[in-house]
């Protein structure tokens, strides 16, 4: 019995070098994405920061609203990186709990006077989200169960 591999009439089979394996980028890439990724990220943190005191002090508008739209813009671009590395993320935790922080903010306008209370949960939602156990960010509510890869998907 021959082997197809070592037979082939054009020369030897030589599998495709990343076949089977997860994808890589060089080292350079690596770091450029994650110091963007990291320079998002602190924007955003910088905008809601500034911003609180707008929902938190009744700041006059006009000082904190532009700090506001760069936390919303750099919050819409780290949800928009996210679902694009992975839709598994709008099923996860973390995708689910950052569309029930958007829509808590929101409520602001129907609830003024809980503005205080509820820019305080958001922010201590976030905490959770950010920094609790993967375990946590990673469940998926539509598995019912932890999802970190895509091969997990037919559970």
């Amino acid at each position: 019995m021959t082997d197809k591999k070592s037979t082939h009439q054009r020369g030897t089979y030589k599998p495709h070098p990343n076949k089977g394996q997860p994808y890589t980028i060089s080292e350079t890439q690596f770091w450029c994405q994650r110091l963007a990724k990291t320079t998002i990220r602190a924007l955003h943190i910088l905008g809601v920061a500034v911003s609180s005191a707008g929902f938190m002090f009744a700041v006059d508008k006009a000082l904190w609203i532009n700090w506001w739209v760069l936390a919303m813009m750099s919050g819409v671009t780290m949800m928009s990186l996210e679902i694009y590395r992975s839709k598994l993320w709008l099923i996860q935790l973390k995708g689910i709990l950052t569309f029930v922080k958007l829509f808590m903010l929101l409520s602001i306008i129907w609830l003024p006077a809980h503005q205080a209370h509820i820019y305080i949960t958001v922010i201590l939602l976030s905490v959770f989200i950010a920094h609790g156990p993967a375990g946590l960010r990673h469940y998926s509510i539509w598995h019912r169960k932890r999802i970190d890869e895509k091969k997990q998907l037919n559970g």
